[in-house]
């Protein structure tokens, strides 16, 4: 049994907001208080934003780090103030579990900013597999758990301009959210995967796709 929901249904869906409190993390003072308040969590949402490149062979540095709890997302800034070493002492902490998508790309940005070995984190594309769940993209899992999609508009956009604006907040927000509400309802056992709507006869391949 394989599991995966169509686009066209997906388009059609309701959208996604995040109605917690964002906070833009841009200066040291801001990246302590908000660690400590991180590490009051036992369980975050992770994820990573970097400005597209569009030539070939051109890479940029993580300029985001997204980390949530389940009524706070914090938006770190890191083209600004860079990864700290408290910030960083949080991401290698194994005792605080951080829940991803496609973290190899997120751990892959972040090695490319600083000497760091991320601990405790949880990628969601392994753990949608032992629900039959074959769709590997954020907002298809999404969709096919809760029934509402997420937007992709801001993907693309400039994640090191001096300012977010308030939908790139909302993007980068709900991403960091959803993965720890994913995690969540999968880990409740409220999802039985036969009584899915989204059952596919033929085999699906899931891809390593992030979005």
């Amino acid at each position: 049994m394989k599991i995966s929901i169509p686009k066209n249904i997906i388009s059609e869906l309701p959208q996604v907001t995040f109605d917690g409190n964002i906070y833009i993390i841009d200066s040291m003072s801001k990246m302590s208080m908000a660690v400590n308040a991180l590490r009051k969590e036992k369980l975050v949402g992770f994820d990573s934003e970097t400005r597209p490149a569009f030539f070939k062979g051109k890479t940029n540095q993580v300029a985001l780090l997204q980390i949530s709890s389940l009524e706070d997302c914090f938006l770190f800034r890191t083209n600004k103030i860079g990864i700290p070493e408290k910030l960083k002492q949080f991401i290698e902490d194994e005792s605080i579990k951080k829940i991803g998508l496609s973290l190899n790309n997120d751990f892959n940005a972040m090695g490319r900013f600083a000497e760091i070995t991320p601990r405790g984190f949880i990628d969601i594309q392994s753990l949608v597999k032992e629900y039959n769940i074959a769709d590997q993209s954020l907002q298809r899992i999404y969709a096919i758990l809760f029934g509402k999609k997420i937007s992709k508009s801001q993907r693309l956009s400039n994640w090191e301009a001096p300012t977010l604006t308030p939908a790139q907040q909302q993007y980068a927000a709900i991403d960091a959210h959803a993965c720890l509400e994913i995690y969540n309802y999968l880990e409740s056992g409220k999802f039985n995967p036969e009584l899915s709507p989204y059952i596919v006869n033929e085999e699906i391949n899931g891809t390593d796709e992030k979005e």
